[in-house]
């Protein structure tokens, strides 16, 4: 294989509340919405970006925002959680802040690194990850989060599954990640030669129900790749392995195919390009709605059904009960 993936390009969650998304993550977390648009599959819902200021590959959440659905369920063929990164210093600061919001948490270590577990306000299960070799990235800094313990970007994400030795050897043989150590029902894989953004955590699901993706859970993980002809020659890899994969889909900010593993989580490769910069610059990002070229026509009715949002201006609220 000559073809590299080049990390996490981003990973997508489901919210209830889309204000409520806001307040945490730009808000408590202290991200950048990027863009505010529209599930370009399902208009009615917005789709959210969080990442740094121009939203660079591998520093990107997103949320779907549902606001009248249920919570998911935690199981088997899931992301179970996502980590991301700050300098290794940032982790008392990040207690302290968290629990000032009434989020609890909950320190432990994993592969001798030091993590802090939270949850987000629906129940979505988040990690810091203190991570040597982050301090050099530019932050997006607000006036309440020294930019030297801001987040620099998704660090991981965990995958519960079943069968694990499947999932992992497809990462291996399929994708190009290499088996880097395993503690207990963890395995850790990693692509290249392994920093924040490279990770994948594998957990055996095998005692485990099925969960239901919904409010909370986490719909997919997308792979960085540099571009279009780069994305094309993982199509046909992925089929020559007997994977059904999508078509190349336009998702306006980057081109992307989608498949899924063995255990059943859905995965993405997304290209870098375009980025977010292409449809408002980099000043007034994630202001208005922004809607593709084959959805202006809808605008009128969208914006009367979408709510409106505003940037978090005070202390955001800790999870809901």
């Amino acid at each position: 294989m000559t073809r590299t993936l080049a990390g996490i390009h981003h990973v997508t969650a489901i919210c209830g509340d889309p204000q409520q998304a806001v307040n945490f993550y730009a808000g408590t977390l202290g991200l950048r919405l990027v863009k505010r648009t529209v599930n370009f599959d399902d208009p009615r819902a917005y789709h959210l970006y969080f990442g740094d200021a121009t939203g660079t590959p591998g520093t990107i959440v997103t949320f779907f925002a549902w606001p009248n659905a249920q919570r998911g369920t935690v199981g088997r063929g899931q992301i179970t959680a996502i980590a991301l990164a700050v300098p290794t210093d940032a982790l008392p600061f990040w207690q302290r802040r968290l629990e000032a919001a009434g989020v609890p948490t909950r320190r432990t270590q994993r592969f001798d690194e030091d993590v802090l577990q939270f949850p987000d306000p629906d129940g979505l299960a988040l990690e810091l990850v203190a991570s040597a070799g982050v301090a050099e990235r530019p932050p997006w800094t607000v006036a309440d989060i020294p930019p030297d313990v801001a987040i620099r970007g998704v660090q991981s994400v965990t995958l519960t599954v079943h069968p694990v030795a499947a999932s992992g050897a497809m990462l291996v043989q399929v994708l190009g990640f290499r088996e880097l150590a395993r503690a207990g029902e963890r395995r850790r894989f990693a692509l290249g030669p392994g920093s924040a953004g490279a990770f994948i955590d594998l957990v055996d699901g095998s005692d485990r129900a099925a969960g239901r993706i919904a409010v909370g859970q986490v719909h997919h993980v997308a792979w960085r790749t540099p571009s279009e002809e780069e994305e094309l020659a993982w199509r046909q890899d992925l089929l020559a392995h007997g994977y059904t994969v999508t078509p190349v889909i336009d998702r306006q900010y980057f081109r992307s195919i989608y498949f899924h593993e063995p255990g059943g989580v859905l995965y993405e490769i997304a290209t870098d390009p375009p980025g977010f910069t292409r449809d408002e610059p980099v000043a007034t990002l994630g202001s208005q709605l922004m809607l593709p070229p084959w959805l202006e026509r809808y605008r009128p009715q969208l914006e009367a059904t979408l709510p409106p949002l505003q940037l978090p201006t005070l202390p955001p609220t800790g999870p809901r009960a």
